[in-house]
């Protein structure tokens, strides 16, 4: 940091600690609402602290770092079920595409009106009897 930056003061508690210029960026940050910033800062980083600051701010910072964390945490299980649902949508789809093309290979290969090998001789036998009721 520069030396300008490291003579700030600490946004949450008025601290001037020079060692502590890295947490007073970052509560100056999270301040603006610019998570991108601190993150950038080292939001992330459990090590960033300042010995000067009261315990309310440290503990404030260490809340926005735990915060972030959680909310990095849940973005990745959401994507992670997100990825997971597509899939398993996509093996779904593919078990029907392929269940429905399984069924119409066998209605094709399938005879749907094959008569038993006894049906012509019965037949023919109803012919015979009915030609010799039509006789008398």
């Amino acid at each position: 940091m520069a030396d300008a930056d490291a003579s700030l003061p600490c946004p949450g508690c008025g601290c001037r600690a020079v060692a502590g210029a890295r947490a007073h960026a970052l509560q100056a940050a999270l301040r603006r609402d610019d998570f991108d910033a601190a993150i950038e800062l080292g939001l992330l980083d459990a090590g960033i602290d300042c010995a000067g600051c009261n315990a309310a701010c440290r503990d404030a910072l260490r809340a926005a770092r735990l915060a972030r964390t959680r909310a990095l945490a849940a973005r990745e299980r959401f994507r992670a079920r997100e990825a997971r649902l597509a899939r398993r949508q996509r093996e779904r789809r593919e078990r029907r595409r392929q269940a429905a093309g399984d069924a119409g290979q066998r209605a094709a290969t399938t005879p749907t009106a094959a008569l038993p090998p006894a049906a012509p001789a019965a037949v023919a036998r109803a012919l015979a009897r009915a030609g010799r009721r039509g006789q008398r």
